[in-house]
C-alpha cells in the first residue's frame, strides 16, 4: 500500500517528509518518483496535471487539499467512483474567518471613504453607524461560512444566510435557495462570498444581483470574495464599483490567477486585492488529518467529509 502526493505551487517535499514520519511504514512517493501504480491505493492532490490518474486503478480514496473541489470534480480523468475527501481544518477555518472579519469590519467602518479623505488631506467627521445598524450576509453555509457567522456575532451585526439547504443559526436569518436569493440580497449591506463553486453558483456575483442589494443613507453596499473565481463576472464588478452601484469591493480570487497586470482592478481605489491568500493549508495539521483518516480508513472505519458528486462539494 502506498500513498501518492500530487502537490502543485505546494512544497512537496515538506509533506512528503512530514507523511513519512507519521505513516511509517507506508510507502509515500511524490508525483517526480518512480512507483508502481499498482502499489497506490490513496493519492493526494492539489491542482491535479492531466496525468495525475494515469494507471491509478486501485485507488480506494483521492484526498483533496483545498476545501474548494471544483477545479478537481472539473479535472477530466477524475476516476469514476472513487470516493473524494475534502480538507476540512481548523486552522483554515481560523484564517478565512479572520480574511471576513477584516474586511467586514473595513468597509463596516467606511475605510474607502476616509482613504479618499485622507488622499484630498480633508478633515471631515462622519461617524459611522453602530454595527447593529448594519447587515451582512453570508453565502454558503458549511465550515467556513458556519465559522465566519461565529466569529462575527460579538460584534453585533445583523447577521443573514444564504444556502442550498436549510440550515437553522441561532441569531441569523438564513434564506434557501433560488425562489429565496432576492429576499436574501435586498437585507444586506455588506455581502461575503463563501459558496463552493457549483453550475449554480457560477457568476452569482454580477451586476444585476448588486443592483439587487439594500439601499440605506450614506451607505454604498459592498463584496467580499474568498470562494472562487468562477464565481464573479470581473467587468460587472468594475462597472458597478464605477457607477457606484457597489461601495468597495474586497477580492482574493479571480477569473484568471495570478490576476493580469491589465485587469482595470488594479487601479480602483474602492477594490482591496489580495492574491489568493485568505485561508491557506497549513501542512502540520494537514499531514495530521490526512494521516488520521488513511490509517483509521486502512483498519476499516469509514472515510469523513466526503464529497458529494452530485451536488459539487
Amino acid at each position: 500500500m502506498a500513498l501518492l502526493l500530487h502537490l502543485n505551487d505546494v512544497d512537496e517535499d515538506l509533506w512528503a517528509k512530514r507523511l513519512k514520519q507519521k505513516l511509517s511504514p507506508y510507502k509515500i512517493y511524490r508525483c517526480g518518483d518512480k512507483y508502481n501504480t499498482s502499489e497506490i491505493n490513496y493519492i493526494l492532490v492539489w491542482k491535479p496535471k492531466e496525468n495525475a490518474f494515469d494507471g491509478l486503478n486501485n485507488l480506494k480514496a483521492i484526498m483533496s487539499l483545498g476545501a474548494g473541489v471544483d477545479a478537481l470534480l472539473a479535472h477530466k480523468n477524475l476516476p469514476n467512483n472513487v470516493p473524494i475527501v475534502r480538507f476540512v481544518d481548523d486552522d483554515l477555518a481560523n484564517c478565512m474567518s479572520e480574511y471576513v472579519i477584516s474586511h467586514v469590519l473595513m468597509h463596516h467602518r467606511l475605510f474607502s471613504h476616509y482613504q479618499n479623505e485622507q488622499r484630498a488631506k480633508l478633515w471631515q467627521q462622519y461617524f459611522p453607524p453602530p454595527a447593529n445598524q448594519r447587515n451582512v450576509g453570508i453565502m454558503g453555509l458549511g465550515e467556513l461560512g458556519l465559522d465566519a457567522i461565529k466569529k462575527l456575532k460579538p460584534f453585533n451585526f445583523n447577521l443573514f444566510g444564504w444556502a442550498r439547504s436549510q440550515k437553522n443559526i441561532a441569531g441569523v436569518k438564513t434564506y434557501i435557495g433560488a425562489d429565496e436569493f432576492n429576499q436574501f440580497l435586498s437585507n444586506i449591506d455588506i455581502l461575503v462570498n463563501l459558496l463552493p463553486l457549483t453550475k449554480q453558483t457560477q457568476g452569482i456575483l454580477n451586476y444585476h444581483n448588486f443592483k439587487k442589494l439594500r439601499r440605506v443613507e450614506n451607505f454604498i453596499p459592498t463584496i467580499i470574495n474568498a470562494a472562487r473565481g468562477g464565481h464573479q463576472n470581473e467587468a460587472d464588478i468594475i462597472k458597478a464599483l464605477k457607477d457606484k452601484t457597489l461601495g468597495a469591493a474586497s477580492l482574493d480570487v479571480f477569473e484568471v490567477e495570478p490576476l493580469p497586470k491589465t485587469s482595470r482592478l488594479w487601479e480602483m481605489d474602492n477594490c482591496y486585492i489580495t492574491p489568493h491568500i485568505a485561508a491557506i493549508s497549513n501542512a502540520q495539521t494537514g499531514v495530521n488529518y490526512f494521516s488520521k483518516i488513511l490509517i483509521e480508513h486502512e483498519s476499516g472505519k469509514p472515510l469523513p467529509n466526503l464529497v458529494d458528486i452530485k451536488k459539487g462539494y
